[in-house]
């Protein structure tokens, strides 16, 4: 019987300590491959400050050729913000845009605030049904003022996907962008954005700009005038999560020509493709990032050259959840998101007629993405386990520590260092300090509560469980202070 039970904890024993490799092996490789985005984005904003001096978005500006521009704002219970949002919208600098705010059923007041502040009238306009949507239309608005630059539809709740595609059938330009309803645009972020569309417009069909967080910002006349970091750690730790995640990742995948996400607050799309491949789908709870890859998937497909790019320089900003249980909500959809997109495209993995997307990006999103938070789980569990049962030795635990936790430091600090010497966004050094705190802290509780919820996520996508929104309270720009 003891020789049973030996034999039992040896077997036990080995296989912790090949788990416990296998793990240490892929914190390697997922944070050199964080490494290895982030020198790529590098380049890219190196390149990029070069061209700066000579980007000509003054002559973008003036020029009678440039793409005019429908801006599509869907808003649910968005009221805290919207009248920010939309005087932001307003005083963008771009030749030729319209605003379509569709108010996707909201039971607060974001639209008595909008009628009120821009002096709505209803107008008769039919909607036509290029794209499908599901929600009935109820009325058509126009700003008295201005009433061929913003306009608002009232529509019957069907989601925000059902939203932007009644905004896609009344979008009257070529351009269509899609941004939040709580977000607040850079001055020029249109111009910056439309650049790849003026210097290839036949092959370039989707943008995104970057997404930079919100709190802790002041914001007067839907303009932020002073970016500081907030006063919850949360969100701090938010704002090092984007630099490295959003701005270095997508950036380096842009320069890889793998970029398969555009998020939903900030990008710009051909109409022409959107109506093509019959605009957002109803399906999925991570709408914007499918869109992009339904584009990769129905491009490819037919042999027609295109492109879709990442600029950093525009930027959007949003507000970020206070709270770890409305952020952990937010986490949840998006990992479903991204959990329903892979199984929804994965007939494009590791097939050759998908080019680098199907090679490379998806593949790379099915390992180090879809599958990071339970890596994530499992080695909180089974590495502690190895130490206990002596599978593992205290000098491997410490290269485990350093290159689980301490790799993943130095990438994050080093996104927030490239951010400061290419963009200077945060001026005041006691700001970079707090940056700096929270890129450490962000392993310390933040990583495995996000993986937690994560992987929650994906589990849901798995079992097809209905799917939830919830909501996000919001505490309006006029009011985000430091």
């Amino acid at each position: 019987m003891v020789d049973d039970w030996a034999w039992l904890a040896d077997g036990v024993r080995a296989v912790l300590g090949v788990t416990d490799t296998a793990i240490f092996v892929y914190f390697v490789l997922l944070n050199s491959s964080y490494l290895g985005l982030l020198l790529l984005a590098a380049a890219e904003f190196f390149r990029h400050l070069r061209r700066v001096p000579f980007n000509g978005l003054e002559d973008l500006f003036r020029s009678p050729l440039t793409a005019p521009v429908s801006v599509l704002m869907p808003a649910y219970n968005e009221g805290a913000g919207i009248v920010a949002a939309v005087q932001a919208m307003t005083a963008l600098r771009y030749p030729r845009f319209e605003i379509v705010v569709i108010d996707d059923g909201s039971t607060d007041d974001t639209f008595a605030r909008l009628e009120r502040e821009f002096d709505l009238v209803t107008v008769p306009r039919v909607v036509p049904d290029e794209v499908p949507f599901r929600g009935q239309v109820i009325s058509v608005h126009v700003a008295r003022a201005n009433p061929d630059g913003l306009i608002v539809v009232r529509k019957v709740n069907g989601g925000k996907a059902d939203a932007l595609n009644v905004g896609i059938n009344l979008s009257r330009h070529p351009l269509v962008c899609m941004a939040d309803a709580d977000s607040v645009l850079d001055p020029e972020a249109l111009l910056s954005v439309v650049k790849p569309f003026a210097d290839d417009p036949l092959e370039v069909a989707a943008v995104g700009g970057v997404v930079r967080i919100a709190n802790g910002c002041a914001v007067v006349g839907g303009r932020v005038v002073d970016v500081r970091m907030p006063r919850q750690w949360l969100v701090r730790m938010q704002i090092v999560e984007y630099l490295r995640a959003f701005l270095m990742g997508r950036t380096g995948w842009s320069r890889l020509g793998g970029l398969v996400v555009i998020s939903g607050a900030f990008g710009m799309f051909r109409r022409d493709l959107l109506a093509r491949v019959g605009g957002m789908a109803h399906d999925t709870i991570g709408e914007d990032a499918e869109l992009v890859v339904r584009l990769h998937h129905h491009l490819r497909e037919r042999g027609e050259a295109y492109r879709v790019v990442f600029v950093a320089e525009p930027v959007s900003w949003s507000e970020a959840p206070v709270t770890l249980r409305v952020l952990g909500r937010q986490r949840t959809r998006w990992h479903r998101g991204i959990a329903e997109i892979l199984r929804t495209h994965s007939g494009m993995l590791l097939r050759p007629r998908y080019g680098r997307i199907g090679l490379f990006a998806l593949p790379y999103y099915v390992v180090f993405e879809l599958m990071a938070p339970f890596v994530e789980l499992s080695a909180l569990v089974l590495f502690p386990a190895g130490i206990l049962v002596d599978a593992v030795d205290l000098d491997f635990a410490w290269r485990f520590a350093l290159v689980a936790y301490g790799y993943g430091m130095l990438v994050s600090i080093a996104s927030l260092l490239l951010e400061e010497v290419s963009f200077h966004r945060y001026p005041r050094w006691d700001d970079l300090g707090r940056g700096f705190v929270a890129a450490i802290l962000e392993n310390l509780g933040y990583r495995q509560a996000l993986a937690y919820y994560q992987a929650r996520g994906a589990w849901q996508a798995w079992r097809n469980k209905k799917q939830v929104w919830g909501t996000m309270p919001r505490q309006g720009f006029d009011t985000v202070r430091s």
